[in-house]
């Protein structure tokens, strides 16, 4: 849409910029994902005017032109977002006893084998390799969590909080994973 429908094997000119826009695009997909489900969360209606002013936000600079993208400042965009996130989590896991905070953590091979990391705050942490087999993950807060290679045969994610499609991806999982209805089970399962 961002070319008109060039691509950069036809049109070799665009290749650069091209390869330059498509990390922003793909970044502001992923938090319009994020807003459209912290949206979701009646936990959090008191931000859902504010959530929707960023929605929609977002969704209008993912239609802006190639050389506005290149030029938006995205951390700041993503950190503006990332706020609102934060007090979404915080809101949605507020009725959880006893919350975990990993947020950040290296718990790269990790036993964690039938955890209960219900309400965990697992932001930005390290689950490379971990063992996850079997762990309750309902309303642990997902985002940017590294699940590369991480073990999730059996584990309820059902209602964890900002699960992306790429971190099931990159993680190992069977059909006793228990997934949330927006999300595909990975082929390689």
């Amino acid at each position: 849409m961002l070319f008109h429908g060039l691509d950069w094997r036809r049109a070799p000119q665009t290749a650069q910029q091209m390869f330059e826009v498509f990390p922003i695009v793909r970044d502001l997909h992923e938090l319009l994902w994020y807003l459209t489900e912290a949206l979701a969360f009646q936990a959090a209606r008191q931000l859902h005017g504010e959530l929707g002013l960023a929605l929609e936000k977002t969704e209008h600079l993912t239609q802006s032109s190639p050389a506005a993208l290149m030029e938006l400042d995205m951390v700041a965009h993503r950190q503006e977002v990332n706020t609102l996130l934060q007090r979404t989590s915080e809101l949605v896991r507020a009725g959880v006893r006893q919350k975990k905070d990993h947020r950040g953590a290296d718990l790269i091979g990790a036993r964690l084998q039938y955890a209960d990391l219900r309400g965990a705050n697992l932001r930005g942490a390290y689950l490379i390799g971990a063992d996850l087999r079997g762990a309750n993950l309902n309303m642990a807060d997902l985002t940017g969590a590294d699940f590369r290679d991480a073990d999730l045969r059996g584990a309820d994610l059902t209602r964890s909080i900002f699960l992306i499609q790429s971190q099931l991806d990159a993680a190992k999982g069977d059909a006793a994973t228990k997934l949330p209805s927006s999300l595909t089970r990975p082929l390689h399962w």
